[in-house]
């Protein structure tokens, strides 16, 4: 009889619940190894099977992390809290402060990979800047390391036009960042739009931000206005979700 006839949950979620609920009561901290499969096998009386699926989904909801050879471990979340309209604030990358500042504390963030070329633009991102789809444009690609975890895949899209042969070309753009530069030329953002959605990742991604399986990511998508309204910035954004919490707060 299935589970559904019996109305009652599968094994291994009672498993999970039960890992979990420990985990939420601090049986199991952070960084704490959780019952292996021989552990649970024994205390439950099941299937290596139901074992393994019941870690597995602690996993898959971004409770835990397997180490290879080690076991499966209470995933350390100190999560990014990240301020939409604080970070995106002229004080601060007008001042020379990264955007990333105002997410981060204390903690360190590098940028791991920097890749910088001109490309014909994609028709999602033309059509946004209302540019021609033969439009050249240059691409910032980065992905940002948080305490040693990829956490952020970014990719810039710049007018080129208005950015060719100035740092914003360059891996290192400078103090305040590509937000400063802009305002060097004459188009300082002015105002933004960000558009978001929760997804699961491509293989790549998943791949690039190190995802256990079944961690969705949350794709962001910005676009920057200079005073006059003109696009001079689309960024596409793939974060993974178990290590960000999203925060707005503004007037009424």
């Amino acid at each position: 009889m299935s589970s559904r006839e019996t109305g009652r949950q599968p094994k291994y979620q009672r498993i999970a619940a039960e890992l979990r609920a420990a985990i939420d009561a601090g049986r199991y901290g952070p960084g704490d190894r959780l019952p292996g499969e021989n552990d649970l096998m024994t205390e439950h009386g099941v299937a290596r099977m139901t074992a393994r699926q019941a870690l597995g989904l602690l996993q898959a909801e971004g409770i835990a992390e397997a180490r290879k050879g080690a076991g499966v471990f209470v995933r350390d979340f100190r999560p990014i809290r990240r301020r939409g309209v604080e970070r995106l604030a002229r004080a601060g990358w007008g001042e020379g402060r990264s955007v990333w500042a105002a997410d981060i504390g204390e903690r360190e963030l590098a940028v791991d990979s920097v890749e910088v070329t001109h490309e014909p633009a994609p028709d999602a991102v033309a059509g946004v800047m209302g540019l021609d789809e033969a439009a050249d444009l240059c691409v910032r690609r980065r992905r940002f390391v948080l305490d040693g975890k990829p956490v952020l895949l970014s990719t810039s899209y710049l007018p080129a036009d208005l950015v060719t042969g100035t740092p914003i070309t360059q891996p290192d753009t400078g103090p305040g960042g590509v937000y400063a530069r802009l305002a060097d030329l004459g188009h300082a953002p002015a105002r933004f739009r960000e558009e978001l959605r929760s997804r699961m990742p491509s293989q790549d991604e998943s791949d690039r931000l190190s995802l256990p399986p079944g961690v969705p990511v949350i794709q962001l998508a910005r676009t920057a206005f200079d005073a006059a309204g003109r696009v001079v910035e689309v960024n596409e954004m793939v974060l993974d979700s178990a290590a960000y919490v999203l925060e707005y707060d503004f007037k009424a």
